[in-house]
């Protein structure tokens, strides 16, 4: 039945979502999935198994249990996820010809209505079709509705008057607006009265479908956000047999992962200062190895080190809280460098903070787009927030800010721009170190204290400890056995090493 949108209460939206979906999939699984062939990052690792070949069948199917994989985690981790129109894209193909369908059936639909007498062939179909909508949003205790609907939309009466041309088709079509009115949201009441204020009847039938469809995605949406608390452990049991699945066609899809834990271990047996360290040290404890390799996430060279295929579907929220990160090190040097130059007499100023920031926050706005310049942006930092300096101090009695130390303070924020600046290295130790205390701490519920020096953004960062820690706590729910396993082989191969050395 032609329409002016997909219907997404009754799949149409899920499909449609799924396809774009499938998309993505489509090129992560040509991109990302091995069929078997040996990872370029291990070494002299003997391969998990000989090399065979993949049927078509058996790709198409894969990309399939993907796909859905990367829906229902996608419910799961993103709060605001919704059910959306599908929207073709604009001169395709697709839309030409959907758009060419829908004016044909219309167009036949009036010149029937309007003939003498009428005909009401397509009219019939059409009101069978809003029947079974209307029934789909009726819950188990709407009886009387659902009689309603049943005695006024009598199918088999409708023919029989639409044959004895005693049909009101106008009648029909007014009380289905008024049964409208009474199931939808809040949010469609005003959709609802431009309904009534429709005369011509294919423009009023055209306009209940399009609002019908609205009405199945605040169903669908609604149901979403009923159900997501709900839905917690049976998602991470359906994302680990659907990635079982995955694992068992491609026995090598979980190579990056493999590397990302052995680098993990190897790091922390430098760090140790020991490359055989014993596996049951503290540092290589399993969950602090499945920390610190989460925190490694956040320093990800994005550009030319494959991201891990347990957390691929979550790359782009990763990479975004590297983002965030990064903005927040660079605005608490900056802040910390302002403080420690100019001296006590900027310290209780009222309101002083919360303007530098906002000044600097401006100016790193952009600070991961492509035509940023850090240099720049730096220099503009440092010429502004001297000018704000001196304005402040004059303004409550304080001598002016010598000419001397605003240079001193410009070549400081400058200086900032470089990844070894030592206030720059330092914050971002503080950050990553209260990032991994959040991990640590968050079975207990209670937030680690702030490092020194970021009091300024400690509303921020702990937004982003929250997210974070939200994101890695459901990823370990879903991935623990397949995590657990790698990091058994790969503590125990230090242990062999550790015993021949």
């Amino acid at each position: 039945m032609p329409k002016d949108a997909d219907q997404p209460g009754s799949g149409g939206d899920k499909e449609s979502k799924e396809e774009r979906t499938q998309d993505a999939s489509d090129q992560t699984v040509r991109k990302r999935v091995r069929a078997n062939t040996p990872s370029p990052h291990r070494g002299n690792t003997p391969q998990a198994s000989p090399p065979r070949f993949v049927s078509v069948e058996e790709l198409m199917e894969t990309a399939k249990g993907v796909t859905n994989m990367a829906l229902a985690h996608e419910i799961m981790v993103n709060k605001a996820f919704q059910v959306k129109p599908a929207e073709l894209p604009e001169g395709s193909l697709e839309r030409r010809v959907k758009e060419i369908m829908h004016k044909a059936f219309w167009d036949c639909l009036e010149t029937q209505l309007n003939e003498d007498p009428p005909t009401y062939d397509h009219a019939i179909k059409l009101l069978a079709e809003i029947k079974e909508t209307l029934m789909s949003f009726l819950l188990p205790g709407h009886g009387r509705l659902r009689t309603r609907i049943d005695e006024v939309l009598d199918l088999p009466l409708i023919q029989q008057q639409a044959e004895n041309k005693a049909l009101d088709i106008g009648q029909l079509a007014h009380f289905v607006v008024g049964m409208m009115g009474s199931l939808c949201a809040p949010c469609r009441d005003e959709d609802i009265h431009k309904l009534r204020e429709i005369t011509q009847m294919v423009p009023l039938l055209k306009a209940i479908f399009s609002i019908l469809d609205l009405m199945k995605m605040d169903m669908a949406n609604f149901a979403l956000s009923s159900i997501r608390p709900h839905l917690l452990q049976q998602s991470a049991e359906y994302e680990r047999n659907k990635f079982q699945e995955f694992l068992e066609k491609q026995p090598n899809a979980l190579d990056y992962t493999e590397k990302w834990l052995e680098d993990t271990v190897r790091r922390l047996r430098e760090a140790d200062g020991s490359a055989a360290a014993s596996s049951d040290s503290s540092s290589l404890l399993a969950l602090n190895v499945h920390n610190q390799a989460y925190l490694r996430l956040l320093r990800w060279d994005h550009a030319s080190v494959p991201f891990p295929e347990t957390v691929l579907m979550d790359q782009v929220r990763f990479q975004e809280m590297q983002q965030e990160a990064e903005r927040l090190v660079l605005l608490s040097s900056v802040l910390l460098i302002v403080y420690t130059t100019t001296g006590e007499a900027i310290s209780g100023l009222p309101g002083l903070m919360d303007t530098l920031k906002s000044s600097i926050n401006a100016m790193l706005v952009d600070m991961h787009t492509p035509s940023f310049s850090a240099e720049e942006a730096l220099a503009t930092i440092g010429e502004r927030l001297c000018i704000e300096l001196s304005q402040r101090l004059s303004q409550h009695g304080y001598s002016p800010f010598p000419t001397d130390r605003q240079s001193v303070l410009k070549g400081q924020i400058s200086a900032a721009v470089q990844p070894d600046n030592t206030v720059r290295k330092l914050m971002e130790s503080r950050v990553q170190t209260y990032l991994l205390a959040s991990l640590e701490s968050s079975q207990h519920k209670t937030p680690p204290p702030l490092p020194g020096g970021l009091a300024p953004v400690s509303r921020e960062l702990r937004e982003l400890a929250v997210r974070f820690g939200r994101l890695v706590n459901f990823n370990k729910l879903v991935f623990s056995p397949f995590y657990q396993k790698i990091l058994q082989d790969v503590l125990a191969v230090g242990e062999s090493a550790g015993t021949e050395t």
